[in-house]
């Protein structure tokens, strides 16, 4: 058995040596037909596109990606040619939700809009989303979720559109995978005439993927004065991003809103049960991430003490001092623990 491994997948050198007779590592945009042409796993990032032109006339029979997201594997031709594939669904949704939870936290400290008397919209309501949705609840906001899929499979009951959403949100949070066919497409989903029909001037916040939000019509709306103030952490053409838009965002982060060391393991441990299911090995291992080096943390107020857990703007600041390094400070991320791995004091 002989498995290729992204080596920026966490936690995974030292266990997969156990599950596989032959391993080798490689950069997420090193593989090559030529690499993996003798292998029958691979496991990948985002990174890596898995299609015809890299898996063509390989032994390869399985992919393991340890993301949510999986628009980077051609899994039409993944069926095609018998290979199967796993991603990592909520594998990162608490680091998303740290990280969304900090925002609004910031935005309410720097930005001063009263988060109680303010209305969130939560554009896909799934792993994510949803626990977006429970924190704002929390934070006292009133809060609109759109899924149309969901609305369509469960009745509308519960669900807004995203017509409401335009129309009364003072936040706009993004959270679906990218599709570009079928009933529901998301590229794009915030395109000129979603900014044009805006009844607010709402801030928006993008963790899903770069294409679901036009990047031209966000700066249009930026300095239209349609939107308020942006957040992304997802940037179409990544790692080479628009350095205007990121001028003028209000938080800009280089694709790390779920890079929690929690999460990191979560998809990790997820990937490698996915490959010993299908290989039929015994999945003998134990991934936990490690423990934070202060794990007290006190603080005057819960809001203090979550952003001193975890405040993105430290990774907005780098990333805005050096945009060309996108990539360098994604690859080489510090891989932070979610609040629960704390004990938090008030006071």
């Amino acid at each position: 058995m002989r498995v290729i491994v992204d080596r920026k997948i966490p936690y995974i050198e030292g266990v997969i040596e156990r599950l596989a007779d032959e391993v080798a590592y490689a950069d997420g945009a090193d593989f090559t037909s030529e690499l993996v042409r003798d292998a029958d796993a691979l496991f990948v990032r985002t990174r890596t596109r898995c299609d015809e032109a890299l898996l063509r006339g390989s032994r390869v029979r399985f992919i393991a990606t340890a993301t949510i997201g999986f628009d980077h594997i051609d899994t039409d031709y993944c069926r095609r040619a018998g290979i199967a594939w796993a991603n990592a669904p909520g594998c990162n949704a608490g680091g998303v939700e740290q990280y969304v939870h900090s925002v609004l936290l910031r935005l309410e400290r720097d930005r001063r809009p009263d988060l109680r008397h303010a209305c969130l919209g939560v554009v896909g309501v799934g792993h994510v989303g949803s626990r977006v949705a429970r924190v704002a609840r929390e934070l006292g906001m009133e809060v609109l979720l759109c899924d149309p899929p969901r609305a369509e499979a469960e009745g509308a009951d519960g669900f807004s559109s995203l017509d409401e959403l335009m129309a009364r949100c003072d936040i706009i949070t993004f959270h679906t995978p990218l599709t570009r066919h079928g009933a529901h497409p998301t590229l794009h989903l915030a395109d000129e005439a979603f900014f044009a029909a805006l009844g607010r001037n709402p801030v928006v916040i993008n963790t899903s993927r770069g294409e679901v939000v036009d990047g031209r019509a966000l700066l249009r709306a930026l300095d239209e004065g349609r939107v308020a103030d942006a957040v992304l952490d997802v940037w179409e053409g990544e790692p080479h991003i628009d350095r205007k838009l990121l001028r003028r965002v209000f938080i800009g982060t280089p694709h790390i809103a779920g890079y929690s060391a929690d999460g990191k393991a979560n998809a990790t441990r997820m990937a490698l049960q996915a490959y010993c299911r299908f290989f039929g090995t015994e999945p003998d291992f134990r991934i936990e991430p490690p423990a934070p080096a202060s794990p007290v943390v006190q603080a005057p107020t819960v809001a203090d003490a979550l952003l001193r857990i975890y405040d993105p703007m430290a990774d907005s600041l780098r990333l805005k001092a050096d945009p060309a390094a996108f990539e360098q400070l994604r690859n080489h991320y510090d891989y932070r623990r979610e609040a629960s791995a704390y004990h938090i004091i008030i006071g």
